[in-house]
């Protein structure tokens, strides 16, 4: 089987280099020229454990290499990315996939399976995508098979995920799923998991709005317990000791590709009904002013304090950026006037510092990120450094410490007086 892969980002490069390491030909798209140089010269442009050594591996042997242009083949994947719009209901922008289907439409043969894995709104496929092929003359589910099938991984972990998570495939026919499953039954060791697309849509954007309110609630009650003196760390980890209780952890807010973005796709569907998923989106959407406003506050709203910024990606261990909670806080601190020093050991930038110049002669240490390294920060250092050593840990991983003052949302409405 040969199969081509438009988008080499997060998903698609990792989909590329497991089908590849299975031993099918696989031939990546994408429009950046420096990202085909990258890949085929077996390096990687993102972080991801284990990836690079799989992509070396493979474009070394000739199972994968990278393009600027699609060719035949017998399988198409899309994995493009899908942003919010930019209109009142932050609904689901579908550009890419569009431009990407339509790129693949000239190289489409009689029996092909062309699968979209980007995350999508519901009835996209039906609506938006099966008629770009009817329009080209395909009939689907008989000269072509189309399917929709979202990717379900977590960054960090995502080749052993590809190939041992489920898998759900949902097709516009019955064939289509048919041959959607068949393609993936290469390197997935998962259950394959059979329905139709809109099914697979808002499976998909369900699994993550999931996740945003059971978020959204444990943030509310953060808030809540500051407003009444009660800790709300404590509150949750006595609640999830009932069986049948599975609270979240409040934190600086919700970001990433998933969850900050996913949920206005069902809400845009359907403004009048999804009140709960708005209303969760806006609790979540509310936290990095409510973090930054509390970092204020413990400085007493002193701008000649210098604030400690520690972690710049939206979740821990990731270099990833996108719509994070924690680079929003900085930007909001920054904006009002404070210096901030910004330390992430996974990001490489010009504006970010080493730990201890962030340390270095500052009020206020703030912990955004659950990075592996801030769980066990040494405190010495940080005394040594800080000039108050007092640390605001907004994701609740530093435990406490006799040398230095952490506050989180246990015991943050202790700092009220």
């Amino acid at each position: 089987m040969k199969l081509c892969v438009v988008g080499l980002g997060y998903i698609g490069l990792p989909t590329s280099a497991i089908f590849a390491d299975s031993g099918v030909t696989v031939v990546g798209v994408d429009v950046h020229q420096n990202i085909v140089d990258i890949i085929n010269s077996g390096k990687i442009h993102i972080e991801e454990p284990g990836l690079e050594e799989m992509v070396c591996k493979n474009v070394e042997k000739g199972y994968f290499r990278a393009s600027l242009t699609p060719e035949q083949a017998d399988a198409f994947i899309v994995a493009v990315p899908t942003p919010n719009k930019d209109d009142q209901y932050l609904s689901c922008d579908l550009t890419y996939v569009e431009s990407a289907v339509n790129t693949i439409i000239p190289f489409l043969q009689k029996g092909n399976v062309v699968i979209v894995e980007s995350t999508i709104a519901p009835r996209s496929m039906e609506d938006h995508i099966k008629p770009l092929f009817e329009k080209a003359g395909f009939k689907v589910g008989e000269d072509i098979f189309v399917a929709h099938c979202p990717e379900r991984v977590l960054p960090g972990q995502i080749l052993h995920e590809l190939i041992y998570n489920n898998r759900v495939v949902g097709g516009l026919t019955p064939s289509c799923t048919e041959a959607g499953a068949k393609v993936y039954s290469t390197v997935v060791k998962g259950e394959i998991i059979k329905t139709e697309a809109s099914t697979a849509e808002m499976a998909k954007l369900m699994e993550n709005t999931f996740r945003d309110v059971n978020i959204a609630l444990a943030n509310e009650l953060a808030k809540i317990g500051f407003n009444l003196g009660i800790n709300a760390l404590d509150v949750i980890k006595i609640a999830n000791m009932h069986p049948r209780v599975n609270l979240h952890t409040p934190g600086p807010g919700v970001g990433g590709h998933c969850l900050a973005v996913d949920p206005y796709f069902i809400y845009a569907k359907d403004p009048k009904t999804a009140s709960l998923i708005k209303h969760a989106r806006d609790i979540n959407n509310s936290m990095p002013h409510y973090v930054a406003d509390h970092a204020e506050r413990l400085l007493g709203f002193d701008k000649q304090k210098k604030i400690a910024a520690l972690g710049a990606t939206y979740k821990g261990n990731v270099d990833d950026l996108r719509e994070s909670p924690a680079l929003e806080i900085i930007e909001i601190l920054q904006s009002r006037g404070y210096s901030v020093a910004v330390h992430d050991p996974y990001v490489k930038r010009d504006d970010f510092v080493s730990f201890e110049e962030a340390m270095d002669g500052s009020s206020l240490g703030l912990v955004l990120v659950d990075h592996d390294q801030f769980k066990n920060l040494d405190m010495k250092l940080i005394v040594e450094y800080m000039k108050d050593p007092i640390l605001f840990d907004s994701k609740g991983i530093v435990s406490e410490q006799q040398e230095v003052k952490v506050l989180n949302y246990n015991n943050l409405w202790e700092s009220k007086n």
